[in-house]
């Protein structure tokens, strides 16, 4: 990626490259050996859960010496080969039973341990939705529910994740209390904003800050009513999750081994290598997608115009987990919804080309991770009938960029460092 031609006569093909050295960065594969904990005197067991937790167990059993055994539970698709590892799967984002058998066989394999075993706990993105097992009073169909009004409704990962945890059996550090008296060793990829261990999957290994009346006032804030069994749960004391100082985390570690920034730093690398003058964000960026998208497009004008704060030829590369509120009937997601904001916006300002995506490959529901846009995409649309703010409207991104072929299609990477951004200025 040395000469500048090769971003100028084929810029789509350019950002996919990046998108391609982004992912790669987070490849448990090539970060997990890294971060290996001593053989234990007893039993190893391994249990995970999350969209890259397969590729994570096969990577373990790759570098690990000695026998080995356990489970994990990766989403529908995203399996990897393991002959010692059970590889389980369950449905992402909104939960199903064999996420809460997943989760019952999980706590059963790290029962009856010794302090002399050791589990290690492979975790990322998506662990969630995978280890969902309500407690005693409440039902799957209970935590269905609220997961799916809170993706509706636009909260915040970390507020959706507050939730899940205060309705949860394994999240919240219950996990790791379940494992004492072994050690309890985690390696973790980041799919959240400032790499928050207690944020990532709910964190089922982390000792939780948050506390009932957090989870009763995001309930709040956006207005969803529980039913009144769920209501009086989290009045009990089984809906208080495990505090950074309960015992049972004293053998308890947790290591971060992929980070967004790793693979936006990997990226930029690429980027200035090739020549472009770099504009890295940061990889902790929230709010309203289509917001996101607005503010994007301001600085890509101001590049365009009055060559700050880059000078053309230029890359924008950001990160971060953005959301949307959901009012119209499209297909989502928060990466296709960016850039359709960005287009609108932009208005077909020339030699401005950009790419979003998911790191996991799906982004929102759909198996897409992601899509393309140009100067001539609002153009292009409106020859075949499609109205790109009609479209932004009714939260209909995947339909829009399907129409277009502009779709960014990857399947499963196994891996999951949150979303990737990357707007080309030429």
């Amino acid at each position: 990626m040395n000469s500048s031609a090769r971003f100028q006569d084929n810029p789509d093909a350019f950002l996919r490259r990046l998108f391609d050295v982004a992912v790669a960065a987070a490849d448990p594969m090539k970060q997990l050996s890294r971060y290996l904990p001593e053989p234990p005197k007893g039993r190893t067991i391994v249990v995970g859960a999350g969209k890259g937790s397969a590729r994570m167990a096969e990577a373990l059993e790759a570098c690990w010496e000695g026998p080995l055994e356990g489970v994990v539970v990766t989403r529908y698709g995203h399996e990897a080969p393991c002959k010692h590892i059970e590889i389980l799967s369950a449905s992402h984002p909104v939960p199903d039973e064999a996420g809460e058998k997943a989760a019952k066989r999980i706590l059963e394999t790290v029962s009856d341990l010794t302090e002399d075993d050791l589990v290690i706990v492979l975790i990322s993105g998506g662990g969630s939705a995978l280890l969902s097992l309500p407690p005693e009073g409440v039902t799957l169909a209970d935590k269905i529910a609220v997961n799916k009004a809170l993706l509706r409704c636009g909260a915040a990962i970390d507020e959706v994740n507050c939730v899940r945890k205060h309705l949860s059996a394994i999240k919240g550090g219950r996990l790791a209390a379940a494992i004492h008296p072994a050690r309890c060793h985690t390696l973790l990829i980041s799919d959240v904003p400032g790499d928050d261990p207690a944020i990532i999957a709910s964190g089922p290994t982390v000792g939780e800050t948050t506390t009932v009346e957090d989870a009763r006032a995001i309930l709040k804030r956006y207005e969803i009513d529980l039913p009144d069994h769920v209501a009086r749960h989290l009045d009990t004391e089984a809906a208080r999750c495990v505090t950074p100082d309960d015992p049972r985390l004293a053998r308890a570690e947790n290591h971060i081994i992929a980070t967004p920034f790793m693979s936006l730093e990997a990226a930029a690398d690429a980027a200035r290598e090739a020549g472009l003058d770099v504009l890295v964000l940061g990889d902790t960026i929230e709010g309203e997608a289509k917001d996101v998208g607005i503010v994007h497009a301001g600085i890509a004008g101001s590049v365009v115009h009055h060559g700050v704060p880059a000078k053309r030829p230029a890359i924008i590369l950001s990160g971060g987990e953005t959301s949307v509120t959901v009012k119209g009937e499209g297909r989502g997601g928060r990466n296709v919804e960016f850039l359709l904001s960005l287009a609108v916006e932009l208005n077909g300002l020339e030699g401005v080309y950009a790419l979003a995506g998911d790191t996991d490959g799906v982004d929102g529901r759909e198996e897409v991770a992601g899509a393309v846009i140009g100067p001539d995409t609002l153009e292009r649309a409106r020859l075949l009938g499609l109205d790109a703010r009609a479209a932004l409207a009714d939260n209909d991104g995947h339909g829009f960029f399907e129409a277009l072929g502009d779709q960014v299609i990857t399947g499963p990477t196994l891996t999951n460092v949150n979303d990737f951004r990357a707007i080309l200025i030429l």
